[in-house]
């Protein structure tokens, strides 16, 4: 099931992707078509929680590295990220997310799914020049810097099978099986939830494979985790 969020007629709704149809809940007729709304990002974060540097040499790292990004940076599918004035480096960095369904504290490995609303796509944008200079709070969470999107998909059995390609301006950037996460979806859960509590619409992202690098103005950037969805953003 594709779980959206959206703007139709200057109102923002819920409801359930069938097709090319939004429905208010699955079994009722539709209420508009996909073209007709704007979609937003699909679920409104209080916490977004992430992890760095979650792929690459299995052992590099004994425990998860975290950090945060502010629920100001959020943006939906189709919106513009915006690029800081003055900037040297905008760096995409495609990444699966993790969409949470019921307060999460302390979630035992084996139980994960039963705190998992869904997945979704999501960009980690991160000005390289303030993080560089350690202005990590800037770096990641100024405004539009964490898209999210197109929907949350809650039909994923094991999100260790899936597939992420970041294209930018149609080229391949990133290609990586979700398998080669250092910490697994299971693992993040569990240490994150050791000490926050996150709550239904909250955000986990688990980190970006290899092949990070610049975005520039114009550039189109889209995140492709099969079977989720794609998410596309343009740089202003």
């Amino acid at each position: 099931m594709r779980l959206v969020r959206y703007n139709h007629k200057d109102e923002v709704r819920t409801g359930v992707l069938v097709g090319h149809d939004i429905h208010a809940t699955p079994g009722q007729g539709p209420v508009a078509a996909l073209e007709e709304v704007t979609l937003l990002a699909p679920c409104d974060p209080r916490v977004i929680v992430c992890a760095g540097r979650n792929y690459g040499v299995p052992g590099k790292l004994r425990k998860p590295r975290l950090f945060l990004k502010a629920a100001n940076a959020v943006t939906g599918p189709g919106a513009e990220v915006r690029r800081p004035h003055g900037l040297r480096r905008l760096e995409y960095e495609g990444e699966l997310a993790v969409v949470i369904g019921r307060t999460a504290r302390q979630v035992p490995k084996r139980h994960f799914r039963d705190y998992i609303l869904g997945y979704t796509c999501a960009n980690d944008i991160t000005a390289d020049d303030w993080r560089n200079d350690g202005q990590w709070v800037r770096a990641k969470s100024a405004d539009t810097f964490c898209p999210l999107g197109p929907w949350i998909e809650t039909d994923i059995d094991d999100p260790a099978k899936l597939h992420i390609r970041t294209r930018v301006n149609g080229l391949v950037v990133q290609d990586s099986p979700t398998a080669a996460m250092l910490f697994g979806v299971d693992e993040l859960l569990a240490y994150v939830t050791r000490w926050i509590t996150l709550n239904p619409g909250d955000v986990l992202l688990t980190g970006s494979p290899d092949g990070v690098g610049p975005l520039a103005v114009g550039d189109e950037v889209a995140v492709d985790i099969a079977g989720v969805g794609v998410l596309s953003n343009t740089v202003r």
